[in-house]
């Protein structure tokens, strides 16, 4: 037996924007391919302006009984008429979108022309068919940006989430009251129900505020989506519908869960589902990229999946949507031990032991890697580039080499090898968490080296002031290009007393054996013994907003303009959990449009306690977090980080203070899906 969804693609009402469905020559020139249909399109005889021969007639004739009608109509009076003019994407799935291309011409009395879709990919094609339109490329642009325009170009689609018909325009489309009320008034003269304008931009919605318009937001509309592809993949494991992570101590590689929201953190697993909306960059979901295993939203999940409860499945996660089909428990699986073997090693970049001295980040580079781990490493190298843009806060990295010498003091590497001999530590997990969680609490408790500890304090005090500072993880099992380990490794937030330091500094140094990274490590194929714990101290920022960034588009790797940001009020620590849902934004640096795909659900806000740590506090006034001139800003310094970093995608953690932008993380993007 099986169960399929096939919802819209994720954030579908922005792949329905213009800058798919028009796409113009000025859109396809960023790489948007045109409708297979128009390459095969004849020759049309405006272009050479003389009458047709009667065999282009009869040709013409032919080609319109082809396409089962007329190339546009002047007025659509039926659904079978809008039908008959429809290109359809999601084509037989319940959430199928059908949609008409129309073009109004402002020089011929506002005559509008509802096209025939699947003929004219382009609304360009159509006006210069039509003799509408001449004339390079920058006459076509004008036609997006120019208030004075002849032409204007939409769509018009049915949304089943409303359920109703909706119009739009290129997000990057500079429209006016006026031309927006023209619009309506040209469609309510001539289509046969009521329409909303949907807003493909925060600019849009502004727009059609002041022209007195009822607008459907791209939120609104994206709250209707009963499914988002978080990671695609295909898995076969035992379903398992989990109340509480933390509750079922003996999940298994082997486990596809289905839980009520994504949780703060997880061992590795097969695959996962979760019923509640979450923020696409909480560390969990990075994690299930990083294991490359499938990873979907299911509205109601735990009800639509609660036959399968304790089966065996494969479950398949794509961009449309996801099946789960029954299967036979794989005879390999039938061995308690079988999900518990390591694969092959897998060489950690080695570490350089010879530095023992605290480093500033000032003047350190992307080399520091070895002796400070990437992400020390990689703010180091950000610090001197970023201003007057955005800003690295002060801080120093403990090497490596304090680490190992303080594990080998404490006999922690024997330790550790004599307990991966047992038996029952390599085959029961249980007993695996038992023993790291007895092991992290000696290293914790264990007396600090006085000489270290006294350092420490010193460069706390003379070059950060004795301000509140962020202990954190920065160990060469981290923000590498295959495996980001994010949330693996525990951050001691906002230490503020001196007696305080030493103590966080080796609870980051515990946390390499967080039961939750040591099982990561395992099913990544790393050596246990080849880990290495470096630790940041930097100074704690009291954020007004804070949240993360991948310079690019995570659903569509072509969109490499684009500039994701996800973001909460107050401390990070909300954003990157993933608990509740964050506001979502995608910035276009070519149509510098902002679009919103969600705001936060947050009712609450952390922020830095006057006597160390964290407090939580009730949000006050409007939840919008982000304004368009940030997000913008943001984007840009986002293209900063990620060539200053060689180019290659990024994942960055973000915060506002006041009116300056702080990076305090950077990290290869790992895009998961298969």
């Amino acid at each position: 037996m099986s169960l399929a969804r096939a919802p819209l693609k994720p954030f579908a009402p922005l792949r329905m924007s213009l800058a798919v469905l028009a796409a113009s020559t000025l859109l396809a020139s960023v790489g948007v391919p045109p409708a297979q249909a128009q390459t095969a399109r004849k020759p049309s005889p405006y272009e050479n302006g003389r009458p047709l021969r009667p065999d282009e007639v009869e040709a013409r004739k032919a080609e319109d009984a082809r396409w089962g009608g007329p190339r546009f109509l002047e007025r659509i009076q039926t659904r079978a008429e809008f039908d008959q003019l429809a290109r359809v994407y999601n084509a037989g799935t319940p959430l199928e979108i059908p949609h008409v291309l129309f073009v109004i011409d402002r020089q011929r009395a506002d005559r509008i022309y509802y096209l025939h879709t699947p003929r004219y990919g382009l609304h360009e094609t159509f006006a210069r068919e039509r003799r509408l339109l001449s004339g390079d490329k920058a006459k076509l642009i004008a036609q997006y940006k120019d208030p004075n325009r002849r032409l204007l170009f939409g769509t018009l689609s049915w949304q089943n989430g409303l359920p109703g018909y909706t119009y739009e325009f290129w997000e990057g489309d500079l429209l006016t009251p006026e031309l927006l009320t023209l619009t309506a008034q040209r469609l309510a003269a001539t289509f046969y129900e009521p329409l909303r304008f949907k807003s493909n931009s925060t600019l849009q919605e502004q727009t059609a505020q002041r022209a007195g318009l009822d607008v459907v937001t791209q939120e609104a509309l994206l709250r209707e989506q009963t499914f988002l592809p978080l990671n695609t993949g295909r898995a076969q494991g035992r379903l398992r519908i989990v109340k509480s992570v933390d509750e079922t101590p003996d999940l298994s590689p082997t486990d596809i869960l289905v839980l009520d929201e994504v949780p703060v953190a997880l061992t590795p697993v097969a695959g996962l589902v979760t019923q509640r909306p979450s923020t696409l960059l909480s560390h969990v979901n990075l994690l299930a990229k990083g294991w490359r295993i499938p990873n979907a939203y299911v509205r109601d999940a735990v009800a639509v999946l609660r036959e399968h409860d304790g089966q065996w499945v494969e479950l398949t996660v794509e961009n449309n949507g996801y099946r789960v089909q029954r299967m036979a428990q794989p005879a390999a699986a039938a061995s308690p031990t079988a999900a518990a073997t390591p694969t092959t090693a897998t060489p950690l970049p080695k570490p350089d032991l010879s530095v023992r001295a605290i480093k500033p980040l000032s003047g350190m580079t992307t080399r520091d890697s070895r002796h400070c781990g990437v992400k020390a490493a990689n703010l180091g190298a950000l610090k001197s580039v970023l201003p007057p843009a955005a800003s690295v806060p002060d801080g120093f990295c403990i090497p490596f080499a304090q680490y190992a010498a303080f594990m080998d003091k404490l006999g922690v590497p024997a330790r550790v090898a004599a307990l991966e001999q047992r038996t029952d530590f390599a085959s029961d997990a249980n007993v695996r968490r038992t023993e790291l969680a007895k092991l992290r609490q000696d290293i914790i408790d264990a007396t600090p080296e006085a000489a270290l500890s006294a350092a420490w304090l010193v460069r706390w005090e003379k070059q950060l002031g004795g301000r509140g500072v962020f202990v954190r993880s920065s160990s060469n099992s981290e923000d590498l290009p295959g495996f980001s380990g994010a949330g693996l490794y525990t951050t001691v937030p906002n230490v503020t007393q001196a007696d305080a330091l030493a103590r966080a500094v080796q609870t980051v140094w515990a946390s390499v054996y967080n039961f939750e990274a040591y099982e990561a490590r395992r099913a990544a194929g790393f050596n246990q013994d080849a880990v290495v714990m470096a630790v940041l101290v930097q100074l704690a920022a009291a954020s007004d907003s804070s949240g993360v960034m991948i310079t690019r588009d995570p659903f569509d790797a072509s969109r490499r303009h684009v500039t994701y940001l996800s973001a909460k009020r107050g401390l990070g620590i909300k954003v990157v959990e993933g608990k509740r849902q964050a506001e979502q934004v995608m910035y276009s640096s070519w149509s510098k449009a902002v679009q919103v795909l969600s705001r936060s659900a947050e009712d609450t806000q952390l922020v830095a306690a006057a006597g160390g740590g964290v407090r939580e506090v009730p949000i006050e006034g409007a939840r919008q977090v982000l304004n368009d001139a940030l997000v913008a800003r943001l984007a840009t310094v986002g293209r900063q980080v990620k060539t200053r970093l060689g180019n290659g995608d990024q994942d960055i953690e973000w915060a506002v203070q006041g009116d300056e932008i702080l990076i305090l993380q950077a990290r290869p993007y790992i895009d998961g899906g298969r």
